[in-house]
């Protein structure tokens, strides 16, 4: 591809565009190529974790409240703080002084789950309750593989790895950019990654809040993707973005512009605190988490200030950093009691949260896997209904990892096997299959085992579970080996989702037409 460097929540404003098109309702197919369970829905059966009393969890709620009430927060955004003032807080300059019970009720107006829309119906995904969905690393300015090394991001790589997450059938939605493609002209970069994102997949895509004009066009690419009219955009979230707090106690312009722009089309937001402890966070986590929650719900608050019902999630990423060198540290013991902690305060306020799979190791190594595993035990048993860079992350999120994302897919697997229920009942519990076999023997031929075997247990891609001579011979090959070849098969059985041509062509002229306007200002 060759791109120029040109420089079901219902809403309750609608209005734009008439005439929309039928959806594309074809059902994907899973390619031929290494087997892989289906692309599914997940449910969560089992209860999360409570790490904290109820007690202490009111403590940390009652002690973020009085921080916003106290400390206050900044809201660089003019149009904000007009909101607020009007809402009856107290603005003195950037500085915003919230009372409890206005943010109390305002958050209460948050929708506990909602459903994300994809341009195929089919990936279509639930977010909040017990539904668990699994997104794609996001954002890194670094790519990188075994054969070519680490580089930086660009526009061949980007889609490569948007066809390998399209053909990942772990891969639920996508996070954002899957890398960012630093040769396109920061004016235009959006519309031709958006493009990419909406053509090679039909998953459920994110934009980044980087001003209104991004926003908006991001939003009607989704729109003729769909083939829907305003209307229904307005009543169906079909784009998401992740709101993050300047820690500590801040919200930028630029973020805010997303609030103010999504929020009000009734579309996904995740507000998410930037909170590492010791850093832009108290070193204790109690006080990192305190002040997550206030930043979290003060931008929460102020989503259903633009729109009363509107779709937001509360995004949870402490952890810690390392005090020797003061880089981000992640997959630790504070980062998975922060992450378990984080989830209790999402479900106190009614809405759903989002945690990460996330590791600061340099190398797919076994730093890189048990920092990601640690990650993801956390997110899961904290309750994540959202996993962010839940494939592809390495270095601390400045580089995507294509064998990473190949070796987390594989992870992701597994914690869809563990989260499908156990069932017990006379045929599982197989009391005849043991009389059967008797004392002695085995049950590798016995009808019982014949019938079941290829549904018992999950099989993953990478692992290799010969035995070590016959490892030897086959070369001694690595999980980095196995991931590897996986990337490069995955690849090759890559196949494009189906897109009505009509809706193809207007998709092309908006694009065609706003690059040939320039795009959005830049200061370079």
């Amino acid at each position: 591809m060759t791109v120029e460097d040109t420089g079901e929540n219902t809403s309750r404003q609608a209005g734009g565009r008439t005439g929309g098109r039928r959806r594309n309702r074809e059902r994907p197919v899973s390619p031929p190529g290494p087997q892989q369970p289906p692309w599914q829905l997940l449910r969560r059966p089992y209860e999360p974790v409570r790490a904290v009393s109820d007690d202490q969890l009111e403590d940390i709620h009652r002690a973020s409240l009085r921080v916003l009430a106290e400390t206050g927060i900044n809201f660089l955004h003019p149009k904000a703080r007009q909101l607020w003032s009007a809402a009856g807080a107290d603005v003195q300059g950037e500085r915003v002084h919230l009372d409890g019970e206005l943010v109390e009720s305002l958050v209460a107006q948050a929708p506990e789950s909602f459903r994300l829309h994809a341009r195929n119906p089919t990936h279509t995904v639930e977010v909040g309750g017990d539904a668990v969905i699994f997104g794609n690393v996001a954002s890194p300015p670094y790519v990188g593989d075994a054969a070519g090394g680490r580089r930086e991001g660009n526009v061949h790589d980007f889609e490569k790895l948007v066809r390998l997450s399209q053909t990942l059938n772990a891969v639920h939605v996508h996070c954002g950019y899957p890398v960012e493609p630093t040769d396109i002209h920061a004016s235009v970069r959006h519309l031709h990654a958006t493009k990419i994102l909406l053509t090679a997949s039909d998953k459920a895509i994110a934009a980044y809040s980087l001003g209104a004009q991004r926003t908006a066009d991001c939003l009607e690419m989704v729109r003729i993707a769909r083939g829907i009219d305003d209307e229904q955009l307005d009543r169906e979230p079909s784009l998401h973005t992740v709101i993050n707090a300047s820690s500590p106690l801040r919200f930028d312009e630029p973020m805010l512009e997303g609030i103010l722009h999504l929020s009000a089309r009734n579309q996904m937001v995740i507000v998410t605190p930037f909170t590492l402890a010791g850093a832009m966070a108290p070193v204790t986590v109690a006080g990192a988490l305190v002040q997550q929650n206030a930043e979290a719900l003060a931008g929460i608050a102020f989503t259903q200030l633009v729109r009363p019902g509107s779709p937001v999630v509360y995004g949870g990423f402490t952890s810690n950093v390392d005090m020797r060198s003061g880089s981000p540290a992640f997959g630790t013991p504070e980062f998975m009691k922060a992450a378990m902690v984080g989830g209790q305060l999402a479900r106190r306020a009614g809405v759903p949260y989002r945690s990460s799979n996330v590791c600061a190791a340099n190398a797919v190594d076994s730093q890189s896997a048990y920092e990601s595993v640690f990650s993801l035990w956390g997110a899961i048993m904290g309750g994540a209904n959202y996993v962010y860079h839940g494939a592809g992350w390495l270095e601390g999120g400045l580089r995507a990892s294509y064998e990473k994302m190949v070796i987390d897919a594989d992870m992701l697997q597994m914690v869809a096997s563990f989260l499908q229920p156990l069932i017990v009942d006379d045929a599982t519990m197989a009391v005849e299959a043991i009389a059967e076999v008797g004392p002695g023997g085995h049950f590798f031929g016995i009808q019982h085992t014949q019938d079941r075997y290829r549904d018992a247990f999950f099989a993953p891609m990478v692992s290799d579970w010969r035995n070590y001579e016959s490892w030897a011979e086959a070369g001694s090959p690595t999980a980095l080996n196995h991931a590897s070849r996986l990337v490069a098969e995955l690849t090759e059985v890559y196949q494009e989702p189906p897109m009505d041509r009509q809706i193809a062509a207007e998709l092309d002229d908006f694009v065609s037409r706003r690059v040939a306007e320039g795009g959005v200002p830049t200061d370079f």
